[in-house]
């Protein structure tokens, strides 16, 4: 592998689309929607496993990529979708914070949620030998981490790591540029559609490798009883010891268990000086609190306890209350 393929791939590799063209959010204000098929937008090329995750959810619904995460915030929004499938966290590489601060950004409602297997595999040309690679692609770091949660593979191949977008963009651009010496770590969907071969499968270092995902659109779902729910609420407190243990202590007071608690500084006013003299600790953030708990708002004790936490809470939302996907 020479220098110039390398250079190639790190500094080109956004001209590489699919013929879908992704949504970006400034093309999304002059797109419409049409047809009475399910329209699910998802950030990422075809292939990319957001897409599965989609698919997995509405398994006859008309996907739609987006450019970024917010482009598919906005085409919910603007109603040239249907719904969103964005991931929120992932076993290995722990939550998408992009993700959390962009749904308190936009006024959307999470209405479910999917958990998907991520399984990486080895991809490359027809004909190709894993053996005769000297180079991989892949996306290295937050979503699917797939350079690093393969990285044990990696080494024993003894190939060079190539940093793109996304794993489905990396398999592209195998299949669009015909590097017989290059690989890709995607998703197997992802060798049919560009027509690559895999080479290896399931090669990432822990096996129990699952993304969550949240399913948000613009009207709340209604929530009910029939089967277990998960609310997720996002708030802020006010100075003083001990409030955020009085916060959690609202829901244990309840039986209520939490699932998932997350802190974020804000973004208005992220730093703030201790006392004038600027003695003991300097600095310190203000945060937002987001908890997925395990209960229904349609449970008197899931009412109980968020009149409970606004006695204290400078704000608070509720994200939404939706079923709990309990098929990986």
């Amino acid at each position: 592998m020479t220098i110039w393929v390398i250079l190639f791939l790190c500094t080109h590799y956004m001209k590489y689309v699919s013929n879908a063209e992704p949504l970006s959010a400034s093309k999304a204000i002059s797109s419409s929607s049409h047809g009475s098929k399910v329209r699910v937008a998802y950030q990422g090329i075809p292939g990319a496993y957001s897409e599965a995750a989609a698919l997995k959810a509405y398994p006859k619904c008309e996907t739609v990529p987006c450019d970024q995460f917010e482009a598919a915030f906005t085409a919910v929004e603007l109603w040239l979708v249907d719904k969103a499938v964005l991931p929120i966290e992932n076993s290995v590489g722990g939550s998408i914070h992009r993700n959390y601060d962009l749904l308190l950004r936009h006024r959307l409602h999470i209405v479910g949620e999917v958990r998907l297997v991520v399984n990486h595999s080895l991809l490359g040309l027809p004909g190709v030998r894993k053996e005769e690679l000297k180079c991989v692609l892949s996306h290295p770091q937050m979503l699917f981490q797939a350079l690093d949660q393969c990285e044990m593979y990696l080494n024993k191949l003894g190939v060079t790591r190539v940093s793109t977008d996304d794993t489905a963009g990396a398999a592209q651009i195998i299949a669009s540029e015909g590097f017989r010496e290059t690989g890709a770590i995607a998703s197997s969907r992802a060798a049919e559609i560009y027509g690559l071969n895999v080479l290896s499968e399931r090669i990432q270092d822990h096996s129990d490798n699952i993304t969550r995902f949240l399913i948000l659109a613009r009207e709340p779902t209604i929530p009910g009883t029939d089967r277990p729910y998960k609310t997720s609420i996002v708030f802020t407190l006010d100075e003083g010891p001990g409030v955020l243990f009085k916060a959690l202590t609202v829901f244990a007071l309840r039986g209520i268990d939490l699932s998932k608690i997350e802190s974020r500084p804000q973004k208005r006013r992220p730093l703030r000086v201790v006392d004038d003299s600027n003695r003991g600790s300097a600095t310190y953030f203000d945060y937002l609190f987001y908890i997925d708990f395990e209960a229904s708002m349609a449970e008197p004790r899931a009412q109980y306890a968020l009149g409970h936490l606004q006695e204290f809470a400078r704000f608070l939302r509720v994200l939404g209350c939706y079923p709990v996907d309990i098929d990986p």
